[in-house]
């Protein structure tokens, strides 16, 4: 195990009916006057944002509103966002909504107390100073309400790129599993795609004697495994929301990735995907994932054959442990067909002769110098043939 910092000082409240007390919580980490940033339709249709509204009234705290965001949230109402923090003196970001909606609020949060441009931090700055920020999730995917992390698509050239640093971890999160009640089933089953990925990004790892976050990692992901299909099946399964938010949160605020090197390629390689066709995330993570993992696992085939055994219960074959490893990343493509999933860039909207142009931004977009660099690093040539394994 190597060594680490870890700080994750997210308050949150989990439960039904807990956005009641979003005014309290803002009031409680010193919200004065606030910034509500949600999508759309959903929050406003369901009543949650006049719910919201009334918490913050109720507290005698002032909002503006910023709606509008969309999922691969773009730069140009992060910029808008940090105009109007800065017109309007707002001093706490309240994000209502899924991932998309927090790594917006983040990038937003980040740009009003900087004087430089945002996206500098989207280039590979670290973020030390972020106005605060509290969350009330509505869709259990991108773990965003106790991350570090935020990911933003700019609009000049449509590059997809992440940003971190403790500034942004929400001050709190609001987790009420029955506001994903009335997900369409793609969409829960886009986020439960997005969570294991989170794990295999961590579970890929080139450092050694990481057996206690080995098996957080794989605990998660037999949760996952275990209520997908259920909460499917069953989409007012509360129960299984509940377990499915949480498992969310505990996937990458990296409790179980500390101490050890992460990969974050199948991310990098997706996120040009989203990026070029705007696709649901966890859609493009459900092409993209088993086609890397086909291209890597020789590159440690027992991690490989370590997680068919312990995660898919394959038998392992110690005369032939590349097939072990083969029959794992098969049971992650059938389990995620399963769900609802798309299979290959057909499914998913893409295109083959979009490859070069998916390589090329990949590889050199936004300063990039011709490769990435995670469990392997990967050049334009094996980026290429990643992508010809989705076709």
């Amino acid at each position: 195990m190597e060594n680490f910092t870890f700080y994750s000082p997210t308050f949150f409240a989990f439960g039904k009916d807990t956005e009641k007390d979003a005014g309290k919580y803002v009031k409680r980490f010193g919200g004065t006057k606030v910034m509500i940033h949600y999508g759309g339709g959903s929050v406003v249709k369901s009543g949650l944002l006049d719910r919201v509204k009334k918490s913050l009234e109720n507290e005698k705290i002032e909002y503006v509103e910023l709606g509008g965001v969309k999922p691969n949230p773009r730069s140009g109402l992060v910029y808008e966002g940090i105009e109007l923090c800065k017109k309007e003196n707002i001093d706490f970001i309240l994000a209502v909504g899924g991932g998309s909606v927090i790594d917006s609020s983040k990038a937003i949060a980040a740009g009003a107390v900087y004087d430089g441009d945002f996206w500098d931090f989207y280039s590979g700055k670290w973020i030390e100073n972020a106005l605060p920020i509290g969350t009330i999730l509505t869709i259990a995917a991108a773990g965003s309400e106790g991350s570090p992390d935020s990911v933003i698509t700019k609009e000049e050239g449509m590059f997809k790129r992440g940003a971190s640093g403790n500034a942004i971890r929400p001050k709190f999160s609001i987790l009420n599993p029955a506001l994903t009640q009335t997900l369409p089933a793609y969409q829960t089953a886009a986020g439960v795609t997005d969570i294991l990925a989170h794990l295999h990004e961590r579970y890929l790892t080139n450092s050694k004697e990481v057996e206690v976050t080995d098996r957080l990692i794989e605990g998660l992901m037999l949760t996952m495994i275990h209520e997908g299909p259920r909460v499917i099946a069953d989409p007012n399964n509360y129960d299984a929301r509940a377990n499915i938010m949480w498992a969310g949160m505990m996937a990458h605020n990296n409790a179980v990735g500390v101490g050890r090197s992460q990969d974050w390629n199948s991310h990098n390689i997706e996120h040009e995907l989203s990026a070029l066709y705007d696709c649901t995330h966890g859609a493009g993570l459900a092409v993209t994932m088993p086609a890397v993992f086909k291209y890597v696992y020789k590159h440690d085939v027992m991690r490989f054959a370590k997680l068919a055994v312990r995660v898919w219960g394959c038998q392992m074959d110690f005369d032939n442990p590349e097939a072990t490893a083969l029959a794992g990343i098969a049971a992650l493509e059938n389990y995620l067909k399963s769900i609802g999933m798309p299979g290959n860039f057909q499914e998913l909207g893409a295109k083959k002769e979009d490859i070069p142009t998916l390589v090329k931004m990949l590889c050199y977009g936004d300063g990039r110098t011709g490769s990435i660099s995670g469990f392997v690093t990967l050049n334009e040539e094996d980026c290429t043939k990643i992508y010809n394994l989705m076709v």
